[in-house]
């Protein structure tokens, strides 16, 4: 049995997992670790062009997009880790973190599940990171706007507990499924993953049921930084429809006597975002059509990759803020740092982005593959499609 077992799903981003299992390949270092990953039927050949640069990774075709929770479940019935961590193939783990996560749940038998302190593109908190269960006060005041105009307050602000210390190990109700460390006993005395959730709300149910069991849920604050949390476009009408249904079957689920009036709540929530969505679309859209739009990168790494640099993104060498060897500080305004990762280590890189926060995104190179990584797109020399 291994000590810990890496379960990760992937669809269509296969540079993304190429980074996520190269952080956890470091991350690993000298503790007994499997990794399966799981492919929801991608598109972009993902399991061919990984699988030989992986070869200590277990990857299982799914043969066509089950969704987050019955993709989990597929490898978690093969999984042999006393500890079973979900993780987003859209993540950085720091090294030293899954050596953190496992003393801590050995020094608290009574933890079911525990997450970590997730970082954004730009090196914020990410403050999903923890939260309550989505009881139907505690949702009120998240769809009302409430929970974001007071985060501080310990009666309006419990969704996302912004009242709790980021750095301090906390008891919480809901971990996050973009990185979530779970006992494999609560595993077996839960279930898994409940499959009538496609995609988002699984975490929260998963959750919740692991402290119905019994078990403690806790917030670790060692640093995973995650690309897609801040860049989901949270007005569009898609992700308002989706999110807030995967609300009503939790509610019908846990909290049936309010479904019908929180049914109601949801559908004017999914019509104010459809309205939103729209201007955002149209009228934002065209008030910034005729911005400038070109990017200012700075790169931090061996000099000698300046002009390959240059390539990824079409910016004249001249033209590109250098540190070299060092880690740039927030003295530069750019709108990416990109961080040569020949040079640097990810604990390196997430520490730096936290240190800088808000002053630029995230942008990962890999000379060997000759690829640049940002939390929009792919960049490959040579012209080749990602």
């Amino acid at each position: 049995m291994a000590s810990l077992s890496v379960i990760i799903v992937s669809y269509n981003v296969r540079y993304y997992l190429e980074q996520c299992l190269r952080s956890v390949a470091k991350a690993s270092s000298g503790l007994d670790v499997e990794v399966l990953v799981v492919d929801n039927d991608s598109a972009d050949n993902t399991v061919e062009y990984l699988e030989p640069l992986f070869p200590q990774v277990r990857f299982m075709r799914a043969g066509g997009n089950l969704g987050f929770s019955r993709a989990n479940n597929l490898a978690l019935r093969e999984a042999s880790g006393r500890y079973v961590l979900f993780l987003n193939p859209d993540t950085i783990v720091a090294e030293g973190v899954l050596s953190d996560c496992i003393r801590f749940m050995d020094n608290h038998p009574q933890a079911g599940a525990a997450g970590v302190r997730m970082i954004n593109r730009d090196g914020s908190f990410a403050r999903e990171s923890r939260r309550s269960v989505p009881t139907p006060f505690v949702s009120l005041c998240k769809m009302s706007g409430l929970c974001s105009l007071l985060p501080k307050s310990r009666v309006f602000g419990r969704y996302y507990l912004g009242y709790i210390d980021p750095m301090e190990a906390n008891r919480i109700e809901i971990v996050s499924g973009a990185f979530m460390f779970v006992r494999r006993e609560a595993l077996e005395r839960t279930g898994g993953f409940d499959e009538s959730f496609f995609m988002y709300g699984e975490d929260v149910d998963l959750s919740y049921r692991i402290l119905k069991e019994g078990f403690e849920n806790w917030y670790i604050p060692v640093p995973v930084l995650h690309y897609k949390g801040e860049s989901t476009n949270k007005t569009s009408y898609r992700y308002a429809k989706v999110f807030y249904n995967a609300m009503l079957i939790f509610f019908n689920k846990h909290f049936r006597g309010y479904h019908l009036l929180f049914g109601l709540m949801v559908r004017i929530v999914v019509a104010v975002q459809t309205v939103l969505s729209y201007m955002a679309n149209n009228i934002v859209h065209r008030t910034r059509k005729g911005d400038d739009t070109r990017l200012v990168w700075m790169y931090a790494g061996h000099s000698e990759l300046l002009p390959l640099v240059s390539r990824l993104t079409g910016t004249n060498e001249g033209d590109i803020v250098s540190s070299r060897m060092s880690l740039p500080t927030s003295e530069h305004p750019r709108d990416y740092t990109i961080y040569d990762v020949s040079a640097f280590s990810y604990s390196e890189i997430i520490d730096n982005m936290v240190r800088n926060q808000g002053v630029a995104r995230i942008a990962t190179l890999y000379p060997g593959s000759k690829v640049l990584i940002t939390d929009q797109e792919i960049r490959q020399d040579a012209g080749e499609n990602a």
